[in-house]
């Protein structure tokens, strides 16, 4: 596995609130998988991050399988080969193995299209009139958790979890899937709502203090509304004519948040080295990229009016 522009400190050497969320995830996930340690240069960031996605997609009543189609759903709409090909073995754990595998295509069976393409339209909200829909708390937040991993796995790992893309094999994945198919399928007791753990991540990850003007962030946010979750065909120009107008301060962050927001893999050595120049700090590009995440999702969140808001 390989870290795109940070180096997450050794899990042995993890302390305080950090050690806690690797001890959680060893116990209650797959350990401290890349997804989480790449955010661990901002240990709130962290805990926020892995208390949504484990009441949204691992804890309580709602059928997990669901919640595994819906999160490589919105992964498949994000582009985000990484969560794909991960809640793609999680299918083959739940024993789901022939819906894993149609999901590995971007397909479903004629009692799950209803709901990956209402997860998928999630991408386009305001095109798509996308709402909640009366689906559950536990499955609204899976959209949105995904939503914001998404975009924070894109911009910050390398895509393959294996050497070459190998987990991007049937049997590869089907194995795995076996392999944590105990801890796949443990029932998780709820430790919040869902309500809550996304209000948590909301109020941490749309902190750009000392990141972003109050001016960039405005900018920001109006454009995550206008373009609606579009694809830009040439992200790199696409973003840097969208900052021009800004203070010259605030164009190299304004760029890397629009780009964490749209095309989180497009980000380059480049504008990270010119981000670095005033803030070298691993802490400071995770939160930048974070801010950028959280203001894609939001959008989401708000356009459904969901209870979840």
């Amino acid at each position: 596995m390989t870290y795109r522009f940070v180096t997450p400190a050794p899990v042995r050497q993890a302390s305080g609130l950090t050690a806690e969320v690797y001890r959680q995830l060893r116990e209650e996930f797959l350990g401290p998988v890349p997804t989480f340690q790449v955010l661990s240069a901002v240990p709130e960031l962290m805990a926020a991050t892995w208390s949504l996605m484990r009441e949204a997609l691992l804890a309580g009543d709602a059928s997990r399988a669901d919640r595994e189609l819906v999160a490589t759903a919105v992964s498949q709409t994000n582009r985000c080969r990484f969560c794909v090909d991960a809640h793609v073995m999680l299918l083959h754990a739940l024993g789901e193995h022939d819906l894993a595998e149609a999901a590995a295509r971007d397909e479903a069976p004629a009692a799950k299209q209803d709901l990956v393409a209402w997860a998928q339209a999630s991408r386009n909200p305001l095109t798509a009139g996308w709402t909640d829909d009366g689906h559950s708390a536990e499955l609204t937040g899976t959209v949105f958790a995904f939503h914001f991993i998404n975009r924070m796995v894109s911009a910050l790992l390398d895509p393959d979890l294996l050497p070459g893309g190998l987990q991007r094999s049937s049997v590869v994945r089907n194995v795995g899937g076996r392999l944590y198919a105990k801890v796949a399928r443990e029932a998780k007791v709820p430790r919040t709502t869902v309500e809550r753990a996304y209000a948590d991540l909301r109020r941490v990850a749309s902190n750009a203090d000392g990141l972003l003007s109050a001016t960039a962030q405005h900018h920001i946010a109006a454009v995550v509304s206008a373009e609606d979750g579009i694809h830009p065909a040439r992200p790199a120009d696409w973003a840097v004519d969208l900052v021009r107008d800004l203070p010259a301060l605030d164009r190299v962050g304004a760029r890397i948040a629009l780009l964490a927001a749209f095309a989180p893999s497009a980000l380059s050595q480049g504008d990270v080295a010119l981000w670095r120049l005033s803030h070298p700090a691993d802490a400071d590009l995770v939160r930048l990229v974070a801010y950028g995440a959280i203001t894609a999702t939001e959008h989401v969140a708000n356009t459904a009016h969901a209870a979840l808001i």
